[in-house]
């Protein structure tokens, strides 16, 4: 496989992560973050959560979020309360947030959720993320659910084991309200790291996959 770099011409790289829900974005790229905290001195992360069902979900959100930032540079977290499963419904309210977002943070990458994604919540946080940014590098992550909904992914982010199994570490320690779901557990996630590194060919065995629309190299 031909290895991708990112290069920031900026002193800074600048992060945008969003999730429609409290443990999505930990879930989806939660280790391709943490990578990149060790690989870059300097990274600046705007961490947007829209949907926190309750305050206790926003407060395993915002603790998880400054776990997983350790190490930033510059750090800045917002969690909302958007109705979990309603966004379609609540689109225009979500579209102000995405602008003023875009008014504030110009980032060099953002993370969001796959476009195909069978929860109608996390295709609108995707379809407005594309709708709002349109000359970005964006990256789409998976979230595995009930729904079997996984694709065939195009760009992967090699993990080690150390990587890994701190990702499922903290999304387990952190999200005590999801406990009771039965997929919420360590092999579920290690096991769609597993596969992604075996598909990938990871020295380290585990992966993140993502997709990748478009992709420039400059050469």
């Amino acid at each position: 496989m031909l290895p991708f770099r990112i290069h920031s011409k900026a002193p800074s790289l600048k992060v945008l992560c969003l999730g429609a829900h409290a443990d999505d974005i930990e879930i989806g790229c939660g280790g391709t973050v943490l990578k990149l905290l060790q690989s870059h001195p300097a990274v600046s992360c705007y961490w947007m959560v829209f949907g926190a069902s309750n305050p206790e979900r926003a407060a395993e959100a915002t603790e998880s979020a400054n776990l997983f930032l350790q190490g930033a540079q510059e750090r800045k977290i917002v969690v909302k309360q958007f109705r979990d499963g309603f966004f379609p419904f609540q689109g225009a309210e979500i579209k102000d947030l995405f602008e003023s977002i875009k008014r504030e943070y110009d980032p060099d990458i953002i993370f969001t959720h796959y476009r195909d994604d069978l929860h109608q919540d996390h295709r609108v946080v995707c379809d407005l993320t594309w709708n709002t940014w349109r000359n970005h590098s964006i990256l789409e992550y998976e979230i595995p659910k009930y729904d079997g909904d996984f694709g065939s992914p195009n760009f992967f982010v090699h993990l080690d084991n150390a990587v890994g199994a701190r990702k499922v570490r903290l999304i387990l320690e952190t999200f005590r309200t999801q406990k009771a779901k039965h997929w919420f557990t360590e092999d579920t996630f290690l096991s769609v790291m597993r596969i992604r590194g075996m598909e990938s060919c990871s020295p380290g065995k585990y992966a993140e996959a993502f997709y990748s629309r478009k992709t420039v190299w400059e050469m």
